[in-house]
């Protein structure tokens, strides 16, 4: 089982900047997929953006050129950098891990886009 930990969420103005972290621990294997959910109130979680332990990425539409994905396979750690932020990117951001359909999540870092 792995157990994840995000950190970084708040508030900020639109057209601001937050970075997401996130803190992987326990059974970690090669070959995993780490990423990036959202959920905002009345909407289903959806995917902002994903990478492979070998690189590759995949965004949403409405992210990309805005955020930017990266990890450290030897921290077992995934952040999410965020430019440019619109009021629409309100949401509970969710870490997530998957390795071959095992799959977990972290407990959700609040993000609030608002003037």
């Amino acid at each position: 089982q792995v157990q994840l930990v995000e950190s970084g969420g708040g508030l900020v103005q639109p057209g601001g900047s937050l970075r997401l972290s996130c803190a992987a621990s326990g059974s970690i294997y090669t070959g995993n997929v780490m990423g990036w959910y959202r959920q905002a109130p009345t909407n289903q979680r959806e995917l902002v953006a994903t990478m492979t332990s070998g690189g590759r990425t995949n965004y949403a539409d409405s992210v990309k050129g805005r955020f930017t994905i990266s990890r450290d396979n030897t921290k077992n750690t995934v952040s999410l950098q965020m430019n440019s932020l619109k009021p629409e990117d309100t949401a509970v951001y969710y870490c997530h891990y998957d390795w071959f359909g095992r799959t977990s999540w972290g407990q959700g870092t609040q993000v609030t886009v608002s003037s």
